[in-house]
């Protein structure tokens, strides 16, 4: 077959959290497996990821805890970079967008755009921090959605209804840096006026031609990243700043832009291209090979697997981008997948609805083939679809277990008992055995079909087919019954079963690499060429069977519900609804006297079964206050402690008692009350701040 070049990238998870099964099932798990299809099919193949490390999001996130935003990256970059490596997702390079070589290029593709007309400098009003001195871009201004009136969106997007958003669409904007409503205020950026490119894209992506040249097939796209884009541009393109007023991020390299970066959606996608500057610098190769058209025409495929949220950055943007450079190739495909959700509601790192990848791996090592199968099985190629504990158990058990597991064991078990553990002969064939040969020989073509139409859930069910094969062989010709009779049948019977075996220790290989590499090491084989799989996995007769352990262990429905347990507690934790109240000013929060006081003193107010009357020392002051609280203390057990108390507070008549202050309490889900004390022993009177 004709060899080709493929460049395929994987979405470059943002640095600012950890990965869950979302991100895993919709983008890293397929790619993984088409490049380690490509790989054994002799492609010259690519694999390129790496950590998105710019933005607001990162250095919000640097902010609430506390740290710098390159510390934030470096800790979320290792965890990534981790949970991929132990997870077995195979990238040729995991790069990262801090680097210098990363920089450097997108500084130069920014300048070569700029050079070539492409940017136009506009100014206009945006959000402005007067506290703190700076522009707000994106996430760092909140306020309602005018979509969904979510009261927590972003200036990007809101997390609850899924919208883009641009800041001055908001209701009340807040700065996120001082919570006051921010102000308007004159900048200059460069914008990229996508509604030049509109008549090319259109082509491009409904006939897949650039400039009378047949690009892509627009048949082999899937329907939502065709209707996404068509939506954007039917909609009317428009002019998009392509940088931001930040102190986090790739410079702009002119003079007089000082605190300017480049957008995050320019920046990000470049990162591709260095990740692979990098690892041609590494491996000895050419980069452009792999991005630059060649004079011959054989151009290389670039193949972007991404999750919908991203299509219009990599099926308009970045194309945008690529043709207004002037050199490079642009996509072939872009798999875009739908979205997973999580037992019954959409998965959510800020909300921390999720299975961690990485706790995952930590619970469960041994049990990685078993996520991929699943997700794999799931995957949400064309729809929505959801992962939840249950059937993740019974995928394993019913379909893992049941049927591969179940025809491997069967097979091993029956050459232990009636050849020593050796590998038969095949003494004679028969309709029945060249039947299941001739079955055996179409799987190949049939997965590769599927896997180049992107299809993987077909794909990994047809590698199933053939261990359902195996086992409905073994029902029908029963060896078991033929021992005595006729044992030359028995081991051609064995022979072919073993091929069976054989071969799956191949096709499985990009969907369970783990699984295929023990079935290899049954036969000590090594991995072939997939077009080389039925000439070359024929196992050996004569050869004695190396120790397979066990392939599968069944999931318990204890495992189950700690895992939904777990869930379930954290669904509790969000359902538990805070009314959060309008936000004040530093300024308000400073007049607020808010003192260590000691009780002294405490009555029941008569004729109020709820209310006890508190005498309260503060520094040698004495004050009076009247609390709600008796069906939680009893006067006894209030006298002698600390507690908080608001000393400013309009004196108040409740009962014929002047109340002159205010006692700060806690209050659960339940309404229940409690007194708020120092975890330290502080003096009396010490300010609360």
């Amino acid at each position: 077959m004709n060899k080709q070049r493929y460049t395929v990238t994987a979405a470059l998870p943002y640095a600012n959290g950890p990965l869950h099964l979302g991100h895993i099932a919709g983008v890293y798990l397929p790619a993984d497996i088409f490049v380690r299809f490509l790989k054994m099919k002799g492609h010259d193949v690519v694999f390129i990821c790496g950590s998105d490390e710019h933005g607001a999001a990162i250095t919000l996130r640097a902010k609430k805890e506390g740290i710098t935003p390159k510390e934030i990256v470096d800790k979320y970059h290792q965890i990534i970079s981790d949970s991929f490596q132990r997870f077995g997702i195979q990238f040729d390079i995991y790069h990262r967008t801090s680097s210098e070589i990363h920089h450097h290029t997108a500084q130069n593709i920014f300048l070569k755009l700029l050079e070539n007309n492409h940017f136009t400098v506009e100014k206009s009003q945006q959000f402005y921090d007067e506290d703190y001195k700076q522009f707000l871009a994106d996430r760092y201004v909140t306020g309602e959605c005018p979509k969904c009136s979510n009261p927590n969106a972003y200036g990007d997007q809101c997390e609850k209804c899924g919208s883009d958003l641009s800041p001055d669409e908001l209701i009340h904007p807040l700065s996120t840096l001082s919570g006051k409503t921010p102000v308007l205020k004159e900048t200059s950026h460069w914008y990229l006026p996508m509604q030049r490119h509109e008549q090319w894209l259109r082509k491009w992506i409904l006939n897949g031609e650039l400039d009378g040249v047949k690009i892509h097939d627009p048949k082999s796209w899937r329907n939502q990243v065709i209707g996404q884009c068509m939506s954007w541009i039917d909609g009317g393109l428009h002019s998009r700043a392509m940088t931001r007023d930040l102190e986090w991020g790739v410079r702009v390299p002119l003079e007089n832009s000082e605190g300017k970066v480049l957008y995050v959606w320019l920046d990000a996608p470049i990162g591709y291209i260095s990740a692979t500057k990098q690892w041609a610098k590494d491996n000895n190769k050419n980069w452009e090979d792999y991005w630059i058209k060649q004079n011959n025409s054989e151009n290389p495929n670039l193949i972007h697997f991404i999750g919908k949220d991203n299509i219009v950055f990599h099926a308009i943007i970045f194309p945008i981008i690529l043709k207004a450079h002037g050199d490079f190739v642009l996509p072939k495909n872009v798999p875009a997948s739908e979205f997973l959700n999580l037992e019954g509601d959409k998965f959510s790192t800020s909300r921390s609805w999720a299975v961690w990848l990485h706790e995952y791996i930590e619970k469960y090592p041994e049990k990685t083939d078993e996520l991929k199968y699943t997700l794999t099985s799931i995957s949400p190629e064309t729809k929505d679809s959801e992962f939840t504990w249950k059937d993740y158990q019974s995928k394993v058990n019913n379909e893992l277990l049941s049927i591969l597991g179940n025809f491997v064991n069967r097979v091993t078990v029956l050459c232990q008992k009636y050849t020593g553990g050796k590998i038969p002969l095949l003494h004679s064939s028969s309709a029945e055995i060249e039947k299941v040969f001739e079955e055996i020989h179409k799987f190949p073509l049939q997965i590769e079909t599927l896997l180049y139409q992107y299809k993987f859930r077909d794909a990994q069910a047809e590698v199933m087919n053939l261990a359902r094969l195996g086992n409905k062989f073994l029902a029908e010709t029963e060896p078991w019954k033929k021992a005595k009779t006729s044992p030359l049948e028995v081991e051609s019977i064995l022979y072919v079963s073993l091929q069976i075996t054989a071969v799956l220790g191949q096709l499985l290989e990009p969907f369970l690499p783990n699984t295929a590499q023990k079935l290899r090491n049954l036969f000590k084989q090594d991995l072939f060429a997939w077009d080389d799989i039925i000439e070359n996995a024929k196992p050996i007769s004569g050869h004695k069977l190396a120790d397979l352990p066990l392939l599968f262990n069944r999931i318990e429905d204890e495992m189950v519900q700690l895992e939904v347990d777990k869930l379930l507690r954290t669904k509790e934790t969000l359902n538990t609804k805070i009314e959060m109240k309008k936000n004040i000013t530093f300024d308000d929060f400073s007049q607020l006297d808010l003192r260590l006081a000691t009780i002294i003193e405490a009555e029941k107010v008569p004729n109020a079964e709820k209310l006890i009357q508190l005498t309260l020392t503060v520094s040698g002051m004495k004050k009076t206050v009247v609390s709600g609280i008796a069906q939680y203390y009893s006067p006894q057990e209030c006298i002698g402690k600390k507690v908080l108390m608001l000393l400013n507070l309009e004196p108040k008549k409740i009962k014929g008692i002047v109340s002159k202050g205010m006692i700060l309490m806690a209050e659960d889900k339940n309404g229940t009350l409690s007194f708020i004390s120092s975890e330290k022993e502080m003096e009396e009177g010490s300010i609360i701040r």
